[in-house]
């Protein structure tokens, strides 16, 4: 055992030599041999399971530097959503960058999800960057860069999942009157197919049959293909898209590269309507809603969605106030038609002090006739 024992003015004392990296380590214990033995077998231990402190601090990864590791090694080769994947991470690397993978603790994460909520940010966006976060961690623990992934210690946020924002008639001629000229297509073809933002931008020419009117996804968020019915007000936008000569893409800059984002120019188009509390997505709630409030059926909803649970659809069996207003305004011509002609208005039936003259539907319940 490579204890060492020091005779200096102040008495005996010990110390250990141990190798880690190939780079030669010592520590003075103290006056007791058998502690001394004991913390040089600790290291010992800690340097064969790679535990070791120091081999952490030896790496002096910073995040910025894993960041695009982490996006050419894992997130290229497995991600269809690559182009995504870097707008999400920049985020975190704008906080992290500058600390190395094994300085980051549970405390700075908290400190992120509290700027980010600051900001102005959604919960369920700061839960998808901390989503981000985790899973770079176990990427990192996987490649022996780093031993802990310090977000498993961190609470996401509660989300409200039932949350359904979707546009009126009047809401959608505003939007679309104050959509620059690349966003208004790309409003109009995801509040006619109810598509999701990732599958529109992703969108190729040879993937629309204009002939069937079809449009087919090969890359959902199910990982299966799906055929979209498209409508005329669909067709005819699309055809009116100006094709880049080079690229393959519907929509796309000037360099024939698909857009990565929209969000600030849909973000532009909101504000100028004077649209409050309302994303991309929403305009998914949108059409399912529309649907469901013209009587279409939520089977075919679902199928239209693409869900592959009926429960996913479910959450659109809503009406708007204005569709119910019109449905309980429904039996007051109902009830009045089924009255007596000498019965008068419905409003005078409710009023009378008598219960003669109202339905039997709309009678009181006599508890002592009730047999329960």
């Amino acid at each position: 055992m490579p204890v060492y024992k020091y005779n200096g003015k102040r008495g005996t004392s010990y110390y250990i030599v141990y190798a880690v990296n190939g780079k030669r380590r010592q520590e003075t214990i103290g006056k007791d041999k058998k502690l001394a033995e004991a913390v040089l077998h600790k290291r010992l231990t800690e340097i064969a399971e790679n535990k070791y402190l120091d081999i952490k601090r030896e790496e002096k990864i910073t995040f910025e530097d894993f960041a695009q590791h982490y996006l050419e090694i894992y997130c290229k080769p497995n991600h269809r959503t690559f182009k995504f994947d870097i707008n999400s991470i920049k985020t975190l690397k704008r906080f992290f960058a500058k600390k190395h993978l094994y300085e980051i603790t549970s405390e700075d994460i908290e400190k992120f999800k509290a700027e980010r909520i600051k900001d102005g940010v959604t919960v369920a966006t700061v839960n998808r960057d901390l989503a981000w976060l985790k899973s770079m961690f176990n990427r990192a623990i996987e490649w022996g860069k780093t031993q802990d992934n310090p977000v498993r210690k961190v609470k996401l946020f509660k989300e409200n999942n039932k949350r359904l924002r979707y546009l009126e008639k009047e809401e959608v001629v505003k939007l679309l009157a104050n959509c620059s000229r690349h966003l208004r297509p790309i409003v109009i073809v995801a509040l006619h197919t109810g598509m999701r933002k990732g599958e529109i931008l992703n969108l190729k020419w040879h993937d629309v049959d204009f002939k069937r009117d079809i449009i087919y996804l090969y890359q959902t968020k199910n990982n299966e293909r799906r055929e979209v019915a498209m409508n005329e007000i669909v067709k005819t936008e699309l055809i009116r898209v100006r094709k880049h000569p080079k690229s393959p893409y519907i929509f796309c800059n000037k360099d024939g590269k698909p857009y990565g984002n929209v969000r600030k120019s849909f973000f532009t188009a909101l504000k100028k309507s004077g649209i409050l509390d309302f994303r991309f997505h929403d305009l998914r709630h949108t059409f399912a809603s529309q649907l469901v409030m013209s009587g279409v059926d939520l089977n075919t909803v679902r199928e239209l969605l693409g869900h592959k649970s009926p429960q996913m659809t479910l959450r659109y069996a809503h009406l708007s106030p204005d569709h119910k207003k019109k449905a309980v305004n429904a039996l007051v011509q109902k009830f009045v038609m089924s009255e007596p002609k000498n019965a008068g208005n419905l409003q005078e039936v409710m009023s009378s002090e008598t219960n003669e003259k109202v339905p039997a539907m709309l009678q009181p319940i006599d508890n002592k006739d009730v047999n329960i």
